[in-house]
C-alpha cells in the first residue's frame, strides 16, 4: 500500500483495519448521484437514507460482508467509544449491489455531535454464503474482532467520508 494511500492518509489503515491490497471495485452513491470518495464531505441531511453499495465482482457464487462503521465517537479527538456500527449487510453476491443482500444491522444515518467523523465503507469477502453471525450492539464495535469472529478476513475494498453536524440557528 503506497504513503500517499487516502486510506493511510485518514487513518482507516491503522484504526479501523489493518493494511490490506483492495481486489474488488466497490461503489457508494448517496441520492442517486452522490458518490462517496475517499476523505470528501458530506452533511448529515444527505446521508440519512442508505446508499446504493455496488460490488463490482465477476463471480456472483461469491458472497460478500459490507460494514459501515464510525470510529470517531464521541469525538475525533478523544474517540475512547471507538467505532460505533451504522450498518452491515451480508451475503451480497458479486456483480450486485447491497440490496440483493441480507441487512442484518439495519441502516443508521450519520449524527456526529463533535468534530469531523469518519464514516468507513468496508467490503469482505465471505468463505460461504450465510456464515455471518449478527453483532450484539452498535456501540463498542470492532470491525477488526467481527471480521475475525467471523473468519471474513482484511478487507476487499474500502471508501470512507467525512461528516460533522450541521450549523444551524437554535431557538432556546
Amino acid at each position: 500500500m503506497a504513503k500517499s494511500n487516502p486510506l493511510i492518509i485518514g487513518r482507516v489503515v491503522g484504526d479501523v483495519i489493518d493494511p490490506f491490497c483492495p481486489s474488488i471495485t466497490m461503489s457508494v452513491t448517496y441520492n442517486s448521484n452522490k458518490q462517496v470518495y475517499n476523505g470528501h464531505e458530506f452533511f448529515p441531511s444527505s446521508v440519512t437514507l442508505k446508499p446504493r453499495v455496488q460490488v463490482h465482482d465477476s463471480d456472483m457464487k461469491t458472497f460478500f460482508t459490507l460494514i459501515m462503521t464510525d470510529p470517531d465517537v464521541p469525538g475525533p479527538s478523544d474517540p475512547y467509544l471507538k467505532e460505533h456500527l451504522h450498518w452491515i449487510v451480508t451475503d451480497i453476491p458479486g456483480t450486485t449491489d447491497a440490496t440483493f443482500g441480507k441487512e442484518i444491522v439495519s441502516y443508521e444515518m450519520p449524527r456526529p455531535n463533535i468534530g469531523i467523523h469518519r464514516f468507513v465503507f468496508l467490503l469482505f469477502k465471505q468463505k460461504r454464503r450465510a456464515s455471518v453471525g449478527t453483532p450484539t450492539t452498535r456501540d463498542r464495535f470492532c470491525t477488526r474482532t467481527f471480521a475475525e469472529n467471523n473468519n471474513l478476513g482484511l478487507p476487499v475494498a474500502a471508501v470512507y467520508f467525512n461528516c460533522q453536524r450541521e450549523t444551524a440557528a437554535r431557538r432556546r
